[in-house]
């Protein structure tokens, strides 16, 4: 038994207070709904919802390396203009992926580097192993900041209400701001498909945010419709859709490796798995039949076992969608196949990822 209490972000009260139902999250206590999944997919995929998502982390990266450093470490080719965000891997020397990233640059030499919660502790101690060949140092923050996300088509109309320069922001950019007489980030990436804006503030100023926009009129949204939401857009759950034993091309984000690059950690095993071909490949299926697929449901294509779903759930758009790892060889849209879910086979299609593509 597991007696350690779960960590709390700066907004556990604020989300308590608006009705949240309360989760553990990888050893965090995160609201999972508030209203209920549905109503909340809706608020983000048809006007603006705001997601608690304070858990995930923080490293900088400051030193005359810092593009260097991260250029080694990252399996993409990382941005120095200042402002520019780029989405990444951050291998292993197999190649398999430890985390997936986003990487600002702040100035020339001071990198912001936004990680996902569960992989904080060990992103950071990589990042410090790597980093003694290099010119840098490397600080955890993510203790000191919150972040919500605020998401949807009229997300950037609600935080420019608050922040006008929302609106001049470009897509995969950050900028540096004043809320509250405090300084912090605003980003405009996102993790649901739709346009919009993470805020970064330290802890203390995060209620102040939350109640702002609550007022605004923007939903609060759980970990319920973000999985929903990151499932339809196709987006990578990281320790589910990846990890340490899974490289970006098995993960099908081929994009994100740049062979061309003089060296990255992980290359020389990347290199020789792309002229070898994948064996196993994430991939899209709908079902075609009433059920709810889950992680850990088998994929039959005919009486032959051919993989395993590693995130699924019921889409209001959709229906049943998954993703999971399938052979190589059936792994070909229209291609037919079984999922069984609690002991019985439901038919589905292997389809091509994402589900939805928003409109703008």
């Amino acid at each position: 038994m597991n007696d350690t209490p779960l960590q709390k972000t700066p907004l556990c009260a604020a989300c308590e207070k608006a009705g949240a139902k309360l989760v553990d999250f990888h050893g965090w206590l995160l609201p999972v709904q508030f209203e209920g999944i549905i109503a909340e997919h809706k608020a983000v995929r048809e006007a603006a919802g705001m997601f608690d998502v304070s858990h995930m982390g923080q490293i900088f990266v400051e030193g005359k390396d810092a593009w260097a450093f991260l250029q080694y470490i990252n399996c993409n080719n990382i941005k120095n203009e200042p402002g520019a965000g780029v989405y990444s891997h951050i291998l292993t020397e197999k190649g398999t992926i430890i985390d997936d990233a986003i990487s600002f640059c702040l100035t020339p030499e001071k990198f912001l580097v936004v990680v996902n919660a569960a992989c904080i502790a060990e992103d950071f101690a990589w990042f410090e192993k790597q980093a003694s060949h290099f010119e840098v140092a490397v600080r955890n923050e993510s203790a000191q900041w919150g972040m919500i996300a605020v998401q949807g088509p009229k997300a950037l109309e609600q935080v420019t209400k608050l922040l006008p320069q929302a609106q001049e922001l470009a897509r995969f950019h950050i900028a540096e701001i004043s809320l509250f007489g405090v300084d912090g980030y605003l980003t405009r990436t996102g993790y649901t498909g739709e346009d919009g804006v993470e805020i970064m503030l330290p802890n203390a100023y995060m209620e102040p945010l939350w109640n702002a926009l609550l007022e605004q009129g923007v939903k609060p949204c759980g970990l319920g419709a973000r999985d929903v939401l990151r499932l339809e857009a196709g987006y990578l759950l990281n320790g589910a859709d990846a990890d340490q034993t899974r490289t970006p091309y098995e993960a099908a984000c081929g994009w994100v490796v740049k062979l061309a690059k003089e060296n990255f950690v992980g290359k020389d095993a990347l290199t020789a798995q792309k002229a070898q071909g994948v064996q196993e490949k994430l991939t899209g299926f709908v079902l075609k039949s009433p059920g709810v697929p889950r992680a850990g449901c088998k994929v039959f294509v005919g009486a032959e076992e051919k993989g395993v779903l590693t995130s699924g759930t019921y889409s209001p758009l959709f229906k049943g969608i998954a993703v999971g790892y399938l052979a190589a060889d059936a792994a070909v849209p229209g291609t037919e196949v079984e999922i069984e879910i609690h002991g019985k086979r439901a038919k589905a299609e292997v389809v091509k990822t994402p589900f939805y593509k928003n409109r703008v």
